[in-house]
């Protein structure tokens, strides 16, 4: 039976405004979502199983709130739904051990997930997994068809490639060329009923730490300039300034 997994990740709104207390981001009221790219990894994964059988997990590392993400993605239609149980911080190295042993122990045939987080944005999750598995990669893959191997199809220099991977394999999954499905009212009432399986996973200690977050300096206020008057001004300001001229 092909076992496919799906990683995502619990994060911030991306239109949520963030705020920084004492030197740390304060998430305490910001609503947290599943990461916009899982939700295309989350499609590839249905997609392979509607192609050739088999059962979808979905796997995410993280406290007992991480479990809403995984709801959503079961109300989409997955099978399993898998938190490894974390209140830690984790460097990519670590959280990149612990998830190599959570497929090990669901015996992945392949891995599925986005092509970065949108609070990190590091993008490193899905090749360095495949490294430590020794299994073929793909990144940013934008769709993909499916039998005993898989038809990625990738952005390359001077166009899209189409690459046959053989399983097993890690894909990340950028912004396909496909809509992402939504969860009707039979989903949502299931996911409301469905146990999430807690595994614990000893990681090894993160040897980067964070020392303090500070948010970005504030874009200095705009000029308006109004009449014929102001059009020597106005060009010179776009040579210089904003380079444009």
């Amino acid at each position: 039976m092909t076992t496919i997994i799906v990683l995502v990740k619990q994060v911030p709104d991306t239109n949520a405004k963030i705020a920084v207390n004492n030197g740390r981001v304060d998430l305490s009221a910001v609503k947290m979502v599943m990461s916009p790219y899982d939700e295309f990894a989350v499609e590839t994964a249905l997609r392979h199983r509607e192609a050739v059988g088999g059962e979808v997990t979905a796997l995410t590392v993280g406290g007992p709130a991480a479990e809403k993400i995984l709801k959503d993605a079961k109300a989409i239609g997955v099978d399993h739904i898998v938190r490894i149980d974390s209140a830690e911080e984790m460097d990519s190295n670590a959280l990149q051990t612990v998830l190599t042993k959570a497929v090990q122990d669901l015996g992945a045939t392949v891995v599925y997930c986005g092509k970065s987080a949108a609070d990190t944005g590091a993008g490193s999750t899905g090749p360095g997994l495949a490294e430590r598995l020794g299994w073929a990669s793909v990144s940013n893959i934008i769709s993909a068809t499916f039998s005993d191997s898989i038809s990625a199809v990738a952005p390359g220099s001077g166009g899209n490639v189409k690459l046959s991977v053989p399983l097993p394999a890690v894909l990340s999954c950028d912004k396909g060329d496909f809509k992402v499905r939504k969860p009707n009212v039979k989903g949502i009432m299931q996911a409301k009923k469905a146990s999430v399986e807690v595994h614990s996973i000893e990681a090894p200690a993160s040897s980067v730490t964070l020392v303090d977050q500070s948010l970005p300096p504030a874009k200095p206020a705009g000029k308006s300039y109004q009449g014929g008057a102001a059009a020597a001004e106005v060009a010179q300001l776009l040579r210089d300034e904003a380079n444009v001229l």
